[in-house]
Protein backbone atom coordinates (compact mmCIF):
# COMPACT_ATOMS: atom_id res chain seq x y z
CA UNK A 1 0.00 0.00 0.00
CA UNK A 2 1.22 3.07 -0.83
CA UNK A 3 1.60 6.09 1.69
CA UNK A 4 -1.11 9.18 1.70
CA UNK A 5 1.70 11.24 2.11
CA UNK A 6 2.83 10.58 -1.61
CA UNK A 7 -0.23 11.45 -3.07
CA UNK A 8 0.26 15.55 -2.38
CA UNK A 9 -0.74 17.29 -5.63
CA UNK A 10 1.28 20.40 -4.73
CA UNK A 11 4.63 20.23 -6.70
CA UNK A 12 6.26 22.86 -4.26
CA UNK A 13 5.57 21.47 -0.84
CA UNK A 14 5.92 17.91 -2.26
CA UNK A 15 9.16 18.54 -3.41
CA UNK A 16 10.55 20.51 -0.41
CA UNK A 17 9.02 17.51 1.95
CA UNK A 18 10.45 14.37 -0.80
CA UNK A 19 14.20 15.77 -1.16
CA UNK A 20 14.29 16.60 2.75
CA UNK A 21 13.24 12.93 3.41
CA UNK A 22 15.91 11.58 0.60
CA UNK A 23 18.80 13.60 2.53
CA UNK A 24 18.15 11.89 5.34
CA UNK A 25 17.44 8.11 3.98
CA UNK A 26 20.78 8.45 1.83
CA UNK A 27 23.18 9.88 4.37
CA UNK A 28 22.00 7.23 6.04
CA UNK A 29 22.15 4.53 3.43
CA UNK A 30 24.36 6.01 1.15
CA UNK A 31 27.09 7.21 2.71
CA UNK A 32 30.04 7.27 0.76
CA UNK A 33 30.21 10.33 -2.04
CA UNK A 34 32.85 9.94 -4.60
CA UNK A 35 32.98 13.43 -6.21
CA UNK A 36 32.31 14.31 -9.39
CA UNK A 37 29.42 11.74 -10.30
CA UNK A 38 25.47 11.51 -10.19
CA UNK A 39 26.20 8.15 -7.51
CA UNK A 40 26.24 7.88 -3.68
CA UNK A 41 27.56 4.40 -2.79
CA UNK A 42 26.23 1.99 0.45
CA UNK A 43 30.07 1.52 1.16
CA UNK A 44 33.32 1.18 -0.28
CA UNK A 45 35.26 -1.67 -2.72
CA UNK A 46 36.42 -4.27 -1.11
CA UNK A 47 38.01 -7.46 -2.46
CA UNK A 48 35.28 -9.85 -2.34
CA UNK A 49 33.54 -7.73 -5.10
CA UNK A 50 33.69 -8.86 -9.10
CA UNK A 51 34.31 -6.65 -11.81
CA UNK A 52 31.39 -7.96 -13.63
CA UNK A 53 28.31 -9.96 -13.67
CA UNK A 54 24.63 -9.73 -13.85
CA UNK A 55 23.72 -6.06 -11.89
CA UNK A 56 20.28 -5.15 -10.34
CA UNK A 57 18.05 -2.27 -11.10
CA UNK A 58 15.33 -1.04 -8.82
CA UNK A 59 12.95 1.64 -10.47
CA UNK A 60 11.33 4.40 -8.63
CA UNK A 61 9.57 7.43 -8.95
CA UNK A 62 10.69 10.52 -7.80
CA UNK A 63 7.74 10.23 -5.37
CA UNK A 64 8.22 6.87 -4.23
CA UNK A 65 12.24 6.84 -4.12
CA UNK A 66 12.17 7.22 -0.27
CA UNK A 67 9.84 5.04 0.67
CA UNK A 68 11.41 2.14 -1.91
CA UNK A 69 14.61 2.95 -0.52
CA UNK A 70 13.67 2.46 3.21
CA UNK A 71 11.99 -0.75 2.42
CA UNK A 72 15.27 -2.35 0.54
CA UNK A 73 18.27 -0.87 2.32
CA UNK A 74 18.27 -2.41 5.71
CA UNK A 75 17.83 -5.82 4.06
CA UNK A 76 21.07 -4.96 1.79
CA UNK A 77 22.82 -3.53 4.32
CA UNK A 78 22.42 -7.08 6.30
CA UNK A 79 23.67 -8.91 3.22
CA UNK A 80 26.73 -6.32 2.73
CA UNK A 81 26.12 -6.25 -0.91
CA UNK A 82 27.37 -3.31 -2.38
CA UNK A 83 24.61 -1.23 -3.91
CA UNK A 84 23.91 3.15 -4.95
CA UNK A 85 21.26 5.40 -5.70
CA UNK A 86 21.83 8.90 -7.00
CA UNK A 87 23.15 12.07 -5.16
CA UNK A 88 19.38 14.00 -5.51
CA UNK A 89 15.72 13.28 -6.74
CA UNK A 90 16.65 16.16 -8.42
CA UNK A 91 19.30 13.48 -10.57
CA UNK A 92 16.46 10.71 -10.70
CA UNK A 93 14.38 12.81 -11.92
CA UNK A 94 16.82 13.64 -14.91
CA UNK A 95 17.63 9.82 -14.70
CA UNK A 96 14.19 9.00 -15.24
CA UNK A 97 13.45 11.94 -18.18
CA UNK A 98 16.26 9.81 -20.73
CA UNK A 99 17.08 13.07 -22.24
CA UNK A 100 20.23 14.62 -20.32
CA UNK A 101 21.00 10.81 -19.59
CA UNK A 102 20.87 8.35 -22.06
CA UNK A 103 17.52 6.44 -22.54
CA UNK A 104 18.64 3.25 -21.17
CA UNK A 105 19.11 4.59 -17.71
CA UNK A 106 15.57 5.43 -17.43
CA UNK A 107 14.28 4.17 -13.75
CA UNK A 108 17.49 3.20 -12.85
CA UNK A 109 17.31 4.34 -8.98
CA UNK A 110 19.28 1.67 -7.19
CA UNK A 111 21.81 -0.44 -8.87
CA UNK A 112 23.07 -3.40 -6.96
CA UNK A 113 25.82 -5.39 -7.13
CA UNK A 114 26.30 -9.35 -6.08
CA UNK A 115 28.79 -11.21 -5.98
CA UNK A 116 27.94 -14.17 -8.43
CA UNK A 117 24.85 -15.51 -9.82
CA UNK A 118 23.12 -17.19 -7.11
CA UNK A 119 23.37 -14.50 -4.85
CA UNK A 120 22.11 -12.07 -7.61
CA UNK A 121 19.01 -14.65 -8.16
CA UNK A 122 18.43 -15.14 -4.21
CA UNK A 123 18.80 -11.24 -4.34
CA UNK A 124 16.06 -10.63 -7.20
CA UNK A 125 13.61 -12.67 -5.44
CA UNK A 126 13.85 -11.26 -1.99
CA UNK A 127 14.22 -6.96 -3.39
CA UNK A 128 10.78 -8.59 -5.31
CA UNK A 129 9.00 -9.38 -2.13
CA UNK A 130 10.22 -6.00 -0.30
CA UNK A 131 8.94 -3.48 -3.57
CA UNK A 132 6.01 -4.85 -4.39
CA UNK A 133 3.68 -2.69 -4.96
CA UNK A 134 5.25 0.27 -5.36
CA UNK A 135 4.58 3.01 -8.29
CA UNK A 136 8.19 2.70 -10.56
CA UNK A 137 8.32 2.85 -14.53
CA UNK A 138 9.84 -0.13 -17.25
CA UNK A 139 13.36 0.11 -17.16
CA UNK A 140 14.45 -0.09 -21.13
CA UNK A 141 16.79 -2.92 -22.35
CA UNK A 142 16.59 -4.89 -18.84
CA UNK A 143 15.07 -7.86 -18.31
CA UNK A 144 12.35 -7.63 -15.68
CA UNK A 145 11.77 -10.13 -13.05
CA UNK A 146 8.13 -10.24 -13.11
CA UNK A 147 5.50 -8.56 -15.05
CA UNK A 148 4.10 -7.18 -11.41
CA UNK A 149 7.93 -6.47 -10.18
CA UNK A 150 9.64 -3.46 -10.17
CA UNK A 151 13.28 -5.29 -9.66
CA UNK A 152 15.16 -5.90 -13.41
CA UNK A 153 18.37 -7.27 -14.06
CA UNK A 154 21.24 -7.09 -16.77
CA UNK A 155 24.16 -8.87 -17.38
CA UNK A 156 27.55 -6.11 -18.12
CA UNK A 157 30.48 -4.35 -16.33
CA UNK A 158 30.55 -3.38 -13.06
CA UNK A 159 33.72 -0.62 -14.56
CA UNK A 160 33.54 1.98 -17.16
CA UNK A 161 34.76 0.01 -19.76
CA UNK A 162 35.13 0.89 -23.73
CA UNK A 163 36.21 -0.40 -26.72
CA UNK A 164 35.37 0.84 -30.61
CA UNK A 165 33.04 -1.00 -32.32
CA UNK A 166 33.17 -1.73 -36.20
CA UNK A 167 32.22 1.15 -37.04
CA UNK A 168 34.73 3.25 -35.20
CA UNK A 169 33.00 4.40 -32.32
CA UNK A 170 33.45 4.12 -28.88
CA UNK A 171 31.00 2.33 -26.94
CA UNK A 172 30.13 0.69 -23.70
CA UNK A 173 32.39 -2.70 -23.07
CA UNK A 174 32.59 -5.98 -21.34
CA UNK A 175 34.87 -9.03 -21.21
CA UNK A 176 34.29 -11.83 -22.68
CA UNK A 177 34.97 -15.54 -22.08
CA UNK A 178 38.93 -15.21 -23.03
CA UNK A 179 38.83 -11.74 -20.99
CA UNK A 180 39.19 -9.54 -24.25
CA UNK A 181 37.41 -6.47 -24.12
CA UNK A 182 33.79 -6.42 -26.15
CA UNK A 183 31.28 -4.02 -26.96
CA UNK A 184 28.59 -5.13 -24.29
CA UNK A 185 25.14 -5.39 -26.07
CA UNK A 186 23.30 -3.95 -23.46
CA UNK A 187 20.52 -2.17 -25.92
CA UNK A 188 20.02 -6.07 -27.39
CA UNK A 189 16.92 -7.63 -26.46
CA UNK A 190 18.06 -10.36 -24.71
CA UNK A 191 20.20 -7.63 -22.06
CA UNK A 192 23.35 -10.46 -21.66
CA UNK A 193 26.20 -11.74 -23.53
CA UNK A 194 25.49 -14.89 -25.86
CA UNK A 195 28.04 -16.75 -23.43
CA UNK A 196 26.26 -15.98 -20.93
CA UNK A 197 23.59 -18.95 -19.21
CA UNK A 198 20.30 -17.02 -18.62
CA UNK A 199 19.96 -15.83 -14.59
CA UNK A 200 16.45 -17.31 -14.55
CA UNK A 201 14.66 -19.96 -16.87
CA UNK A 202 11.42 -17.86 -18.14
CA UNK A 203 14.01 -14.64 -18.97
CA UNK A 204 12.23 -12.44 -20.95
CA UNK A 205 9.02 -14.51 -21.64
CA UNK A 206 5.68 -12.50 -21.17
CA UNK A 207 2.49 -13.41 -22.08
CA UNK A 208 1.24 -11.78 -25.78
CA UNK A 209 -1.20 -9.48 -25.24
CA UNK A 210 -3.58 -8.62 -27.79
CA UNK A 211 -3.09 -5.57 -28.70
CA UNK A 212 -4.12 -2.47 -31.33
CA UNK A 213 -0.79 -1.69 -32.38
CA UNK A 214 -0.46 -5.41 -33.36
CA UNK A 215 -3.77 -5.17 -35.79
CA UNK A 216 -5.27 -1.76 -36.29
CA UNK A 217 -2.67 0.29 -36.35
CA UNK A 218 1.63 -0.72 -36.79
CA UNK A 219 4.03 1.48 -35.91
CA UNK A 220 7.21 1.76 -38.40
CA UNK A 221 9.36 4.62 -37.56
CA UNK A 222 9.96 6.03 -33.61
CA UNK A 223 9.89 10.19 -33.91
CA UNK A 224 10.61 10.90 -30.61
CA UNK A 225 11.40 8.41 -27.43
CA UNK A 226 12.16 9.69 -23.58
CA UNK A 227 10.97 8.11 -20.20
CA UNK A 228 7.02 9.53 -20.29
CA UNK A 229 6.67 8.31 -23.82
CA UNK A 230 7.59 7.72 -27.15
CA UNK A 231 6.20 8.70 -30.63
CA UNK A 232 5.89 6.57 -33.76
CA UNK A 233 4.94 6.92 -36.83
CA UNK A 234 2.41 4.44 -37.98
CA UNK A 235 -0.36 2.73 -40.82
CA UNK A 236 -3.43 2.95 -40.10
CA UNK A 237 -5.47 -0.26 -41.00
CA UNK A 238 -8.80 0.66 -40.00
CA UNK A 239 -9.92 3.33 -42.95
CA UNK A 240 -10.91 1.80 -46.11
CA UNK A 241 -7.37 2.85 -47.18
CA UNK A 242 -4.52 2.54 -44.96
CA UNK A 243 -2.91 5.82 -44.25
CA UNK A 244 -0.19 7.57 -41.97
CA UNK A 245 -1.00 8.32 -38.44
CA UNK A 246 0.87 8.84 -35.36
CA UNK A 247 0.76 7.12 -32.42
CA UNK A 248 1.58 8.96 -28.91
CA UNK A 249 2.52 6.88 -25.99
CA UNK A 250 2.25 7.77 -22.56
CA UNK A 251 4.43 5.47 -20.10
CA UNK A 252 2.62 4.66 -16.81
CA UNK A 253 5.02 6.33 -14.11
CA UNK A 254 6.75 7.53 -16.49
CA UNK A 255 8.70 10.54 -15.59
CA UNK A 256 6.31 10.89 -12.60
CA UNK A 257 6.47 15.34 -11.91
CA UNK A 258 6.04 16.41 -8.33
CA UNK A 259 2.41 17.36 -8.81
CA UNK A 260 1.65 13.21 -9.32
CA UNK A 261 1.40 13.21 -13.00
CA UNK A 262 2.87 10.77 -15.10
CA UNK A 263 3.59 10.33 -19.23
CA UNK A 264 0.13 8.00 -19.52
CA UNK A 265 -1.61 11.01 -17.23
CA UNK A 266 -0.38 13.29 -19.72
CA UNK A 267 -1.38 11.39 -23.33
CA UNK A 268 -5.29 10.97 -21.74
CA UNK A 269 -5.41 14.83 -20.83
CA UNK A 270 -4.33 15.56 -24.15
CA UNK A 271 -6.97 13.95 -25.86
CA UNK A 272 -8.92 15.58 -24.10
CA UNK A 273 -7.67 18.64 -25.04
CA UNK A 274 -7.59 17.96 -28.81
CA UNK A 275 -11.11 16.61 -28.99
CA UNK A 276 -12.47 20.00 -27.53
CA UNK A 277 -10.21 22.04 -29.96
CA UNK A 278 -11.51 20.04 -32.96
CA UNK A 279 -14.92 20.94 -32.13
CA UNK A 280 -14.32 23.97 -32.23
CA UNK A 281 -12.83 23.98 -35.84
CA UNK A 282 -9.31 24.65 -34.49
CA UNK A 283 -6.88 22.95 -37.01
CA UNK A 284 -5.22 20.77 -33.97
CA UNK A 285 -4.68 17.07 -35.19
CA UNK A 286 -7.97 15.29 -35.11
CA UNK A 287 -8.25 12.34 -32.64
CA UNK A 288 -8.52 8.34 -34.49
CA UNK A 289 -8.57 6.79 -31.62
CA UNK A 290 -7.24 5.77 -28.10
CA UNK A 291 -6.77 3.23 -25.57
CA UNK A 292 -4.68 1.43 -23.04
CA UNK A 293 -2.04 -1.33 -22.64
CA UNK A 294 -0.40 -2.74 -19.69
CA UNK A 295 -1.65 0.70 -17.82
CA UNK A 296 -0.04 3.06 -20.64
CA UNK A 297 -2.05 5.19 -22.67
CA UNK A 298 -2.06 5.25 -26.45
CA UNK A 299 -3.18 8.35 -28.59
CA UNK A 300 -3.83 8.02 -32.72
CA UNK A 301 -4.45 11.00 -33.68
CA UNK A 302 -3.81 11.86 -37.64
CA UNK A 303 -0.31 12.72 -39.83
CA UNK A 304 -0.27 16.22 -41.15
CA UNK A 305 1.91 16.65 -44.35
CA UNK A 306 4.45 19.37 -43.95
CA UNK A 307 7.09 20.72 -42.40
CA UNK A 308 7.88 22.31 -39.14
CA UNK A 309 7.88 25.89 -38.71
CA UNK A 310 11.22 25.55 -37.23
CA UNK A 311 12.72 23.17 -40.00
CA UNK A 312 11.62 25.79 -42.19
CA UNK A 313 13.36 28.57 -40.81
CA UNK A 314 16.57 26.27 -40.17
CA UNK A 315 16.75 25.37 -43.66
CA UNK A 316 16.62 28.96 -45.44
CA UNK A 317 20.23 30.02 -46.33
CA UNK A 318 18.28 34.08 -46.33
CA UNK A 319 16.01 35.26 -43.54
CA UNK A 320 12.62 35.34 -44.36
CA UNK A 321 11.16 38.76 -45.60
CA UNK A 322 9.71 41.10 -43.03
CA UNK A 323 6.37 41.17 -44.88
CA UNK A 324 6.07 37.10 -45.11
CA UNK A 325 7.03 36.94 -41.19
CA UNK A 326 3.89 39.29 -40.32
CA UNK A 327 1.70 37.32 -42.57
CA UNK A 328 3.05 34.42 -40.75
CA UNK A 329 2.50 36.44 -37.07
CA UNK A 330 -1.32 37.58 -38.17
CA UNK A 331 -2.23 33.73 -38.76
CA UNK A 332 -0.22 32.95 -35.59
CA UNK A 333 -1.88 35.28 -33.72
CA UNK A 334 -5.43 34.26 -35.13
CA UNK A 335 -4.88 31.00 -34.11
CA UNK A 336 -3.49 31.31 -30.56
CA UNK A 337 -6.79 33.45 -30.20
CA UNK A 338 -8.95 30.85 -30.86
CA UNK A 339 -7.21 28.17 -28.89
CA UNK A 340 -7.83 30.70 -26.11
CA UNK A 341 -10.90 31.34 -26.79
CA UNK A 342 -12.06 27.86 -26.83
CA UNK A 343 -10.70 27.92 -23.05
CA UNK A 344 -7.11 27.14 -23.35
CA UNK A 345 -3.34 27.88 -23.02
CA UNK A 346 -1.39 25.95 -25.19
CA UNK A 347 1.84 26.53 -22.63
CA UNK A 348 4.38 24.76 -25.66
CA UNK A 349 4.02 27.52 -28.87
CA UNK A 350 7.10 27.20 -30.34
CA UNK A 351 8.59 26.41 -33.95
CA UNK A 352 9.08 23.30 -33.53
CA UNK A 353 5.15 22.25 -32.76
CA UNK A 354 4.00 24.22 -35.50
CA UNK A 355 3.18 22.17 -38.93
CA UNK A 356 3.64 24.32 -41.83
CA UNK A 357 1.08 22.26 -44.20
CA UNK A 358 1.16 22.31 -47.89
CA UNK A 359 -1.48 25.27 -48.35
CA UNK A 360 1.31 27.09 -45.94
CA UNK A 361 -1.43 27.26 -42.99
CA UNK A 362 -0.22 26.62 -39.84
CA UNK A 363 -1.20 23.11 -37.77
CA UNK A 364 -0.33 23.43 -33.96
CA UNK A 365 0.75 19.76 -32.15
CA UNK A 366 1.66 18.74 -28.74
CA UNK A 367 -0.74 19.60 -26.41
CA UNK A 368 -0.29 17.45 -23.70
CA UNK A 369 0.88 20.63 -21.13
CA UNK A 370 -2.00 22.65 -22.03
CA UNK A 371 -4.29 23.57 -19.11
CA UNK A 372 -7.39 25.98 -19.33
CA UNK A 373 -6.86 29.35 -19.78
CA UNK A 374 -7.76 31.64 -16.59
CA UNK A 375 -6.19 28.68 -14.39
CA UNK A 376 -2.82 29.73 -13.03
CA UNK A 377 -0.46 26.95 -12.82
CA UNK A 378 2.34 26.11 -10.10
CA UNK A 379 4.15 23.99 -12.64
CA UNK A 380 6.29 25.12 -15.28
CA UNK A 381 5.48 23.53 -18.76
CA UNK A 382 6.77 25.39 -21.75
CA UNK A 383 10.68 24.94 -23.54
CA UNK A 384 12.74 27.00 -21.59
CA UNK A 385 13.52 29.23 -24.37
CA UNK A 386 9.82 29.98 -25.01
CA UNK A 387 9.21 30.14 -21.02
CA UNK A 388 9.11 33.87 -19.50
CA UNK A 389 10.22 34.72 -15.99
CA UNK A 390 8.88 32.93 -13.23
CA UNK A 391 6.66 36.30 -11.90
CA UNK A 392 3.99 35.37 -15.25
CA UNK A 393 4.70 31.60 -15.78
CA UNK A 394 2.01 30.41 -13.74
CA UNK A 395 0.17 32.31 -16.21
CA UNK A 396 -1.09 30.30 -19.24
CA UNK A 397 -2.37 33.14 -21.19
CA UNK A 398 0.85 35.41 -20.93
CA UNK A 399 2.82 32.39 -21.31
CA UNK A 400 1.72 31.88 -24.56
CA UNK A 401 1.74 35.50 -25.58
CA UNK A 402 5.59 35.34 -24.67
CA UNK A 403 5.92 32.25 -26.60
CA UNK A 404 4.33 33.78 -29.56
CA UNK A 405 6.77 36.83 -29.24
CA UNK A 406 9.88 34.57 -28.86
CA UNK A 407 8.87 32.86 -32.23
CA UNK A 408 8.15 36.01 -34.03
CA UNK A 409 11.63 37.51 -32.55
CA UNK A 410 13.28 34.25 -34.09
CA UNK A 411 12.00 34.82 -37.61
CA UNK A 412 13.17 38.33 -37.47
CA UNK A 413 16.47 38.02 -36.06
CA UNK A 414 17.07 34.60 -36.66
CA UNK A 415 18.07 33.66 -32.42
CA UNK A 416 16.17 33.84 -29.57
CA UNK A 417 15.54 36.54 -27.13
CA UNK A 418 17.74 36.86 -24.24
CA UNK A 419 15.11 36.32 -20.94
CA UNK A 420 16.27 39.51 -19.44
CA UNK A 421 16.87 42.45 -21.63
CA UNK A 422 16.71 40.76 -24.95
CA UNK A 423 18.46 43.01 -27.40
CA UNK A 424 16.42 45.57 -29.60
CA UNK A 425 15.48 44.14 -33.22
CA UNK A 426 16.78 47.16 -35.04
CA UNK A 427 20.17 46.36 -33.66
CA UNK A 428 20.29 42.46 -35.03
CA UNK A 429 18.33 43.68 -38.03
CA UNK A 430 18.64 46.97 -39.04
CA UNK A 431 15.15 47.32 -41.56
CA UNK A 432 12.49 46.10 -38.73
CA UNK A 433 10.08 48.64 -38.64
CA UNK A 434 10.10 50.49 -34.61
CA UNK A 435 6.43 49.46 -34.71
CA UNK A 436 6.88 46.28 -35.18
CA UNK A 437 10.31 46.09 -32.46
CA UNK A 438 7.74 47.63 -30.13
CA UNK A 439 4.86 44.75 -30.15
CA UNK A 440 7.27 41.76 -30.22
CA UNK A 441 9.14 43.46 -27.23
CA UNK A 442 5.59 44.06 -25.91
CA UNK A 443 4.79 40.31 -25.83
CA UNK A 444 8.08 39.81 -24.57
CA UNK A 445 7.48 41.83 -21.56
CA UNK A 446 3.77 41.07 -21.39
CA UNK A 447 2.08 44.56 -21.85
CA UNK A 448 0.44 42.93 -24.67
CA UNK A 449 -2.41 40.94 -22.44
CA UNK A 450 -4.57 39.21 -25.07
CA UNK A 451 -3.90 37.09 -28.41
CA UNK A 452 -7.20 39.16 -29.82
CA UNK A 453 -5.34 42.47 -29.22
CA UNK A 454 -2.24 41.26 -30.91
CA UNK A 455 -4.15 40.24 -33.98
CA UNK A 456 -5.64 42.73 -34.02
CA UNK A 457 -2.56 45.02 -33.81
CA UNK A 458 -0.54 42.69 -36.53
CA UNK A 459 -3.25 43.91 -39.03
CA UNK A 460 -2.41 47.49 -38.83
CA UNK A 461 1.16 47.17 -39.82
CA UNK A 462 1.83 48.41 -43.35
CA UNK A 463 5.07 46.93 -44.37
CA UNK A 464 7.09 47.45 -47.62
CA UNK A 465 8.65 44.26 -49.45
Amino acid sequence: MINPAYQLRDPNETYALRTQEWQQLSEKWLPVTPPGVIWRYSRSHKPCDIKQGWKLHIAATVLSAGQILDAVAPYLNRRDVLFKGPTSLDQLQKLNAGVEYAYSQVGKFITVYPRSPHEAKSLVRELHKLTRGFPAPNIPFDFRFRQDSIVFYRYGSFESLHVEDSNGNRVSALRDEDGKLVPDPRYAETARPEWVPPLFANEGLAPVQSSPLLTDYRPFKSLSQRGKGGVYKAIDFTSSLPRPCIVKEGRYCGETSWDGTDGAHLVAHEEIVLRSLQAKGIPAPAVIDSFELQRSKYLVTEFIQGTTLDELLRKRQRRLRLDRIVTHAIQLASLMNRIHEAGWAWRDCKPANIIVDKNDGFRPIDFEGATPIDVVQRRIWSTSNFTPGLSVAGSGRLSDLYAFGAVIYFMIAGQLPARENPVALKILRRNTPDELSKFVHGLLNGSILSARDAWQELHRFKLSA
